[in-house]
């Protein structure tokens, strides 16, 4: 979106609305844009949502885990999760043997997992990255 355009969504002129965005830019509040790339379309349908629980919470062990997660090209997020699982992956693929060969080959070797829980994603009802208006 442009300038003009935010500005007329938001109701300022185009001046301060520019300041206002490069503020929040420099206060580090909008860290990067992006876009939104269809994953059919890019030959990566399958989505995973992966529960992983570790054997051991030794710093060590956590460590490799996270560093070697964040080397994972197919894991897009990796949340560190309270409740039954230590870890929550969102995994994109190109189908079942790939989730497989994943797995296998990238997640097994990085050890010092206790438990892999699988869900496949079939729909999606909401996807947003708009945050919500606070009012206080």
């Amino acid at each position: 979106m442009t300038n003009l355009d935010l500005a007329e969504e938001v109701h300022l002129s185009p001046s301060p609305c520019l300041r206002r965005l490069r503020a929040l830019e420099k206060s580090g509040a909008i860290r990067g844009y992006s876009v939104e790339v269809d994953a059919k379309a890019y030959g990566l349908p399958v989505t995973v949502m992966v529960r992983v629980t570790l054997d051991g919470h030794d710093e060590a062990t956590v460590q490799r885990f996270e560093s070697q997660i964040k080397a994972i090209p197919e894991v897009l997020e990796c949340f560190v999760m309270s409740g039954l699982s230590d870890y929550l992956l969102r995994v994109v693929v190109s189908d079942l043997e790939d989730y497989e060969r994943f797995v296998r080959a990238r997640l097994h070797p990085i050890g010092g997992i206790g438990s892999i829980d699988t869900s496949f994603v079939y729909g999606i009802v909401k996807r947003s990255q708009v945050f919500p208006v606070i009012t206080r």
